[in-house]
C-alpha cells in the first residue's frame, strides 16, 4: 500500500470489534494516531513494533495534522472510536487532506449505537413502532455546533426510536428536552441506558423517559455512555416484518395468499 492516510473505525469498545480491514490498515501502518481516552488498548496490538505510535487523547486538531505533516509518505492510521463518519472531527481531517493533495480513505467502523442496541438486546426499527432512527445530542458545550433546527426537541415530536450521544452529563435536561411540549414521548416510553457498550464492564439500565433522570444519576455515568429511547426498544412485539411474511411477494418470492 501506498502512501495513505487511513480514518478508521476502531468500534465501540471490544478489540474483536474491529473490522479485518482495520486490522488490515493497523498492520501496515508506519505511524498511528489513536484516542486512548475511548479506543482499548488491545488494538494496538495489530500494530508493528516499529510503528511510532501517538497518543491524541491531549492533542489538539493543529497537533494531529502535524503528525500527518511530518510524514509525508507515510501509511498512517488515524484512530477513531466507534463509526468514524458519527461525532468524530474527520471532516476538518479529510479538508486538510484535500488541500493538502493527500490521499485518504475511510474504514467504516462498529458504531457505538449498534452496541448499545446489541447490549439491550433490541432492534431500533420495529415493524409498526419506529422505522427511523435519530442519532443526535444534547447541545452543551459545543452549542455553536448544533443548528437550531435540530433540537432534541424537534426529533421528539415524531417519536421516532433516539440514540442520544454525549448527553449523559446533564441528566435532568436531556429529560426535559425529551417531554418538551409538543413531544410524542410519553413518560412512560421506554429508555435503555449502555455504559461502555462491549467493554468488559459494560452496564445496562432499562427505564423509562420519565426517570431518565433519575436513572442516569444512579448509574452516576457522564461518559461512554449512550441512551436508546422509543417504543422500539422495548424489544419485540407480536408484529412481523413484510419480508418474511409467507403472503408477502417480493423479486426473490412468490407470496402465498392466506386461505
Amino acid at each position: 500500500m501506498t502512501a495513505l492516510i487511513s480514518f478508521v473505525g476502531a468500534g465501540p469498545g471490544a478489540a474483536d470489534l474491529l473490522t479485518l480491514r482495520a486490522t488490515d490498515r493497523l498492520q501496515q501502518a508506519d505511524v498511528v494516531v489513536w484516542a486512548a481516552s475511548l479506543v482499548s488498548e488491545d488494538v494496538l496490538a495489530h500494530c508493528r513494533a516499529d510503528a511510532i505510535v501517538h497518543d491524541s487523547k491531549t492533542m489538539t486538531l493543529p497537533e494531529v495534522l502535524a503528525v500527518f505533516t511530518a510524514h509525508p509518505t507515510a501509511r498512517i492510521v488515524r484512530l477513531h472510536s466507534g463509526d468514524p463518519t458519527v461525532f468524530s472531527t474527520i471532516g476538518e481531517q479529510i479538508r486538510w487532506c484535500e488541500e493538502h493533495g493527500r490521499d485518504y480513505e475511510i474504514v467504516p467502523g462498529v458504531s457505538s449505537v449498534a452496541a448499545a442496541a446489541a447490549a439491550a438486546g433490541c432492534e431500533l426499527t420495529s415493524p409498526g413502532v419506529s422505522q427511523s432512527v435519530v442519532l443526535t445530542r444534547l447541545a452543551r458545550r459545543t452549542a455553536a455546533s448544533m443548528p437550531a433546527r435540530e433540537r432534541i426537541a424537534t426529533f421528539a415530536a415524531a417519536a421516532p426510536t433516539m440514540a442520544l450521544f454525549l448527553s449523559a452529563a446533564h441528566p435532568r435536561e436531556l429529560q426535559e428536552a425529551l417531554l418538551e411540549p409538543g413531544s410524542a414521548y410519553r413518560a412512560d416510553t421506554p429508555a435503555v441506558i449502555v455504559v461502555r457498550a462491549s467493554w468488559p464492564d459494560e452496564r445496562v439500565a432499562r427505564t423509562t423517559v420519565g426517570q431518565l433522570a433519575s436513572s442516569l444519576a444512579t448509574l452516576g455515568a457522564t461518559t461512554t455512555t449512550m441512551v436508546l429511547v422509543g417504543d422500539a426498544v422495548q424489544g419485540a412485539t407480536e408484529r412481523t416484518s413484510h419480508v418474511y411474511d409467507p403472503s408477502f411477494t417480493h423479486r426473490f418470492r412468490t407470496g402465498i395468499a392466506d386461505g
